[in-house]
């Protein structure tokens, strides 16, 4: 008797999981928390998870050098550049280590969220996530830090705008530390709103609840600090409260994630307790909302997660999120 199957997922309808084994070729050195191993259980994880089926895997292409000054200055592009081809071990601007292929893991990392964008404004599939190394949010349009080189998430906010003719985005950043780099990049721009939770104090010392933006952009910046120990009650109350609350006055067309699972329960470098589940509920409040104005345009980008197995069940949990929403 034959066995019975389910018809294949229509390409539309999947989600699209954005990588290549380039980003594994960022050498950060020995020991070092942000290491190839995140992406590769990332991978490992998703490939044999129940519902790989729904993902479609996505090829990064690099991004042009008119993609990285959206957002990034020339001079520091070209530093970037100089640095990591000059054998440089880490950047002079900040605390970001890199290796022989770092350049070009950075610019595939950012033409990578590009593509993305591309992906589902066109609905080449519904929404995306995008396993990227290295990290972005604390890059800022002039300094790469804390483990980032280019800014994915600002630059995919921008490329969609100026490419896409998209109106609006929204940034929502759940890593456990604050995304300086994003907030510096839109801080007075009111096109793009900026929602955060994360640490305090820690690093990078920025995210006050009074950063809330300047002139046009006054408003269109939300920081929600909270002390180590803080969980499900303070961070997804956040998200469900007041979060939601000003995105929808804002209306966003295009909502992206900075996906930091460093804000889980146990990760080496900080102090929350998020579980896989809030991780899921998190991404379904996100998605409910870009159902709501934005066609159901959800982007997301890795950003932080250094406890292995924790990363891989919490990205896991993230992505089956995004590829069971049925976009209304």
């Amino acid at each position: 008797m034959l066995q019975e199957t389910s018809p294949p997922v229509p390409h539309g309808l999947r989600t699209g999981i954005v990588h290549s084994d380039l980003f594994l070729e960022h050498e950060t050195g020995f020991g070092h928390p942000e290491s190839p191993l995140r992406c590769k259980v990332i991978v490992d994880a998703l490939r044999i998870a129940d519902f790989a089926d729904r993902l479609e895997w996505l090829a990064p292409r690099p991004a042009e050098r008119d993609d990285l000054l959206r957002c990034h200055l020339g001079a520091y592009v070209e530093l970037v550049r100089r640095e990591i081809l000059g054998g440089a071990d880490f950047l002079s601007t900040g605390d970001t280590s890199v290796g022989p292929h770092s350049w070009d893991a950075a610019v595939y990392a950012a033409g990578g969220a590009c593509l993305a964008v591309d992906s589902v404004v066109s609905r080449t599939v519904k929404n995306a996530f995008c396993v990227l190394r290295p990290p972005g949010h604390h890059a800022t349009p002039g300094r790469g830090m804390g483990f980032c080189v280019f800014n994915n998430t600002a630059l995919a906010a921008r490329y969609a705008q100026q490419r896409h003719g998209i109106g609006k985005v929204l940034i929502a950043d759940w890593d456990v530390h604050h995304g300086n780099g994003t907030q510096d990049a839109f801080y007075q721009d009111d096109s793009v709103f900026v929602f955060s939770t994360h640490q305090w104090p820690w690093y990078p010392g920025t995210g006050a609840q009074e950063e809330t933006g300047y002139g046009r952009g006054l408003g269109t910046n939300m920081n929600r600090p909270f002390a180590a120990g803080a969980g499900r009650k303070e961070i997804f109350g956040a998200f469900a409260d007041e979060f939601l609350d000003a995105a929808r006055r804002f209306k966003p067309e295009l909502v992206l994630i900075s996906a930091g699972f460093d804000s889980r329960d146990g990760d080496p470098l900080g102090g929350f307790h998020l579980t896989d589940e809030d991780f899921a509920d998190l991404t379904r409040l996100i998605l409910d909302l870009a159902d709501e104005s934005a066609e159901s345009r959800v982007v997301s980008m890795l950003e932080g997660g250094y406890q292995l197995d924790g990363l891989a069940s919490s990205v896991k949990a993230h992505c089956q999120a995004l590829a069971q929403h049925s976009p209304d």
